[in-house]
């Protein structure tokens, strides 16, 4: 069986020498490889970061895997892990070493990010006009017979214009498999996708005819609904996964005269995948797109996601992801600023939650109780602070939690990954 990902590019990251491009990471490492770093472990405090400082823990991250494999599996489903949320080929390949069929992608430019790295199966969760990226994409499938994509289509325009794009790609080279598509729906007032099934069926129709292209399926995304979890939430999702099972079913009968084998039907992000399971497993591929399981976090997903949720069942996902950094000033009773921003962590769906202070030479969440962030500028954050965490002072260090691990990972170009005790074992690489 053809490796997913090339392993021998992967490892190769572990020999690039560590320099100035990669913020929060300790000046005594200039120069090293991560393979050298890793070699004789430290604590990373004691390392002396220049903060702020992003780290992910090791246990978290197996355990994440190990329970969404295993979840996938009860439920009979297979999961291709959307890419985007860490662009992190070493972090990819952990998640192919557990199961996941693929990887999904938002951008052509993404797709060949992860091609660099020789990934043969990729989900582009989005419709593809681009005439200079269909060319690059034929060229990739005739010279990789492994290599396989799916993609969107959403309209007949968008069916007219890969095609011409492709025809004319096939001028110059042999431009022999065509690109496989699946019709994507979006509920009324959402983002992409066909709104109703006279559209989805004149689109199927379209993509069908295409010399080019070549129907496999049905996609939607769920999540375009938001991530409301009250009856009333799970209600609009449910509403919209049956209707997409209604299409999908309809749609498998054109790729069954098309002699399509083997149907896809995806859906799923990170916060309703239980929902999509339970409407769309069925005689096709179910595919699942959720990228943050792999690190959940402290706040959106925390109160969300089907295994972190309140009500959800024990030995769920743990947050994998901090970010550290120091109390650089104490202006006035109640508050401090601490050097970490909008360039350092997330903040489009939850500030970050102050979790532990560093206290003779141990993490202690001692002292932060009742601590809040109320805003943060673009390198500072308003740390407002409980009468009880008055002692907290200038140069202390504070991890922080994180809610949207999706903006925190394009922040930061090299993580490193903390065993139990706070020595690096690893140092992830993302492309951005």
């Amino acid at each position: 069986m053809t490796p997913l990902i090339n392993a021998a590019a992967v490892a190769a990251l572990a020999d690039e020498r560590v320099d100035w491009r990669f913020k929060g990471l300790p000046a005594a490492w200039n120069g090293r490889t991560p393979a050298q770093i890793c070699a004789d472990p430290r604590e990373l405090v004691s390392a002396g970061p220049l903060g702020p400082v992003c780290v992910l823990h090791a246990d978290a991250l197996n355990h994440n895997l190990a329970t969404m494999a295993d979840w996938c599996v009860r439920h009979g489903v297979e999961l291709a892990p959307h890419g985007k949320t860490h662009m992190a080929p070493q972090l990819l390949a952990r998640q192919f070493e557990a199961g996941a069929c693929a990887v999904t992608a938002a951008t052509i430019s993404q797709v060949r990010t992860l091609r660099a790295f020789g990934v043969r199966q990729v989900v582009l969760a989005n419709e593809l006009v681009d005439a200079a990226g269909l060319a690059w994409l034929a060229a990739e499938l005739d010279d990789d017979p492994d290599f396989r994509l799916i993609c969107w289509v959403d309209s007949t325009d968008g069916v007219r214009l890969m095609t011409q794009a492709l025809d004319r790609a096939g001028r110059f080279s042999d431009a022999r498999r065509p690109v496989e598509v699946c019709v994507e729906l979006g509920a009324m007032g959402t983002r992409t996708g066909c709104r109703d099934d006279a559209r989805a069926d004149e689109v199927a129709a379209a993509a069908v005819a295409s010399p080019r292209l070549r129907l496999v399926g049905v996609a939607g995304y769920e999540a375009a609904l938001g991530h409301d979890v009250s009856a009333a939430g799970v209600q609009r999702v449910g509403d919209y996964l049956k209707w997409m099972r209604t299409v999908a079913a309809r749609l498998a009968q054109r790729c069954e005269v098309a002699d399509i084998a083997e149907v896809v039907v995806t859906a799923g992000g990170s916060t309703h995948f239980d929902l999509v399971a339970r409407a769309l497993a069925g005689p096709w591929r179910t595919i699942l797109r959720s990228g943050c399981y792999l690190t959940n976090d402290d706040g959106l997903y925390l109160r969300t996601s089907p295994l972190t949720r309140p009500g959800a069942e024990p030995g769920g996902f743990r947050a994998a992801m901090q970010v550290w950094a120091q109390v650089c000033s104490r202006p006035e009773p109640g508050l401090a600023l601490v050097t970490m921003g909008r360039r350092d962590v997330s903040f489009d769906q939850g500030l970050p939650v102050p979790q532990q202070l560093w206290r003779d030479s141990h993490w202690t969440p001692d002292g932060l109780a009742g601590c809040e962030v109320t805003n943060l500028n673009d390198q500072h954050a308003f740390l407002r602070l409980s009468p009880a965490a008055e002692a907290v002072a200038v140069g202390d260090w504070i991890a922080f939690g994180v809610s949207h691990p999706c903006t925190v990972f394009d922040k930061w170009q090299l993580i490193p990954v903390l065993d139990r005790g706070g020595r690096v074992i690893e140092l992830v690489r993302t492309f951005f």
